[in-house]
């Protein structure tokens, strides 16, 4: 059996967790099958039975097009390209709406079944319009389209599911949840302290961590108005860069601003995205990681702190609860306050304190910091190992092929 996965991200091009999926999902799958992966970029390599053909980023010619609008036209051009080469696999998988179109016309095409992984979904990203304008309205068109044609869905976790079948018209029945994975040989505990010295982190000192892009979905500025209510002697490190929009940097700018102008001297912006190796270390010394999304199909960074041996404060919400299990590998912090729409479901001051209140209970108790890291390591171990996760996704191409 041969698998062709369509995504935007693959290595060296992640910026998300869908890329983190499609990289560790492609390499296990190929230990059991045939495994080809068509993404953007430039990629020409054929490592460890994965080939990867990657598609530069077509620009130019909608350079008329506002840029609202350009980035959507620009994307289904791409999508396009991806098909310039035969597709001669027997299942096609595609990742984010950016490789949805690539996905819908192989199954037209070439009559092959067509499964669509359900890493977020469009109407509980509302901001986005921000970003995109009619754009979002052409991202969760084609979104809808896949589903619906899809023979199979995978929902990275049940709050996920749940998620789909109250927003789409689908039969239960052809969705299956597969969670997302940790490689635990390469996610860590390490002891070495070369990127925190190269960003002036003190690892002698308490550290609250978060790791992730600037994007309402992540939640980033409710932790940062909670730096004022956090124990002063720990550290608050944001590894916080590839902001969505200007309107969302600068709200971040403000925020970051208001603490430093409040005295307080204990947050560290390091505005890029770390390295793999670099995030690892990062988690290996954090006291907490916090996870403030108001939005989260599955929350991968969780599983990657877990894995750390890093305990967890999270938000309350979509996949995380199913990652973390609150008072025992962290504590979930509920939106008690929601209301309308995911962006507004949140009182601001509120979640802040909250948040605020549960990462000050792990640093004021050590022994429950480092046994709330050990049993998250547990965890990261024996639930979410990829091994596993392929098997699970072999057997839902298997019955597709039947």
């Amino acid at each position: 059996m041969k698998v062709l996965l369509f995504t935007r991200e693959y290595p060296p091009y992640v910026y998300g967790g869908a890329g983190v999926h499609v990289e560790y999902l492609s390499a296990e799958l190929a230990r059991l099958m045939d495994v080809e992966v068509r993404c953007f970029g430039d990629q020409d390599t054929s490592v460890d039975g994965v080939r990867v053909k990657g598609y530069p980023f077509a620009k130019g010619s909608f350079a008329h097009v506002d840029a609202k609008l350009s980035g959507a036209l620009d994307t289904f051009e791409t999508n396009l390209a991806t098909l310039g080469a035969r597709v001669d696999a027997d299942i096609v998988h595609v990742h984010t709406w950016y490789a949805h179109l690539s996905g819908i016309l192989s199954k037209l095409l070439y009559n092959i079944p067509l499964v669509h992984t359900v890493h977020s979904l469009e109407p509980l990203r509302p901001w986005k319009r921000e970003q995109l304008g009619g754009g979002y309205d052409t991202s969760s068109w084609i979104e809808r389209t896949s589903l619906a044609m899809a023979d199979a869905v995978i929902a990275v976790s049940q709050g996920t599911k749940d998620d789909i079948l109250e927003h789409f018209d689908i039969d239960p029945a052809k969705i299956t949840v597969i969670y997302n994975g940790i490689n635990v040989e390469q996610y860590k505990r390490t002891a070495e302290t070369s990127a925190l010295e190269k960003y002036g982190v003190d690892p002698s000192k308490p550290i609250v961590l978060f790791v992730g892009r600037i994007t309402r979905q992540k939640g980033i500025v409710h932790l940062v108005n909670a730096v004022k209510h956090i124990n002063r002697d720990a550290q608050v490190v944001l590894c916080a860069g590839a902001p969505d929009t200007k309107e969302i940097l600068a709200e971040m700018e403000a925020a970051v601003a208001r603490v430093r102008q409040d005295g307080l001297t204990n947050l560290i912006w390091i505005q890029e995205m770390l390295t793999k190796e670099e995030a690892i270390q990062m988690y290996s010394h954090a006291t907490v990681f916090c996870c403030p999304s108001i939005y989260e199909p599955f929350g991968i960074i969780n599983l990657e702190a877990m894995a750390c041996h890093t305990a967890v404060v999270a938000s309350a919400v979509g996949g995380i609860k199913e990652v973390v299990v609150d008072g025992v590998t962290g504590y979930q912090v509920p939106l008690e306050q929601l209301k309308v729409a995911p962006f507004e479901r949140v009182n601001p001051e509120v979640f802040s304190r909250d948040l605020a209140t549960s990462i000050n209970k792990v640093l004021d108790d050590p022994k429950l910091a480092e046994s709330m890291a050990t049993a998250g390591q547990k965890r990261a171990h024996e639930v979410f190992g990829w091994p596993s996760i392929a098997q699970q996704t072999k057997r839902l191409y298997e019955s597709l092929v039947k």
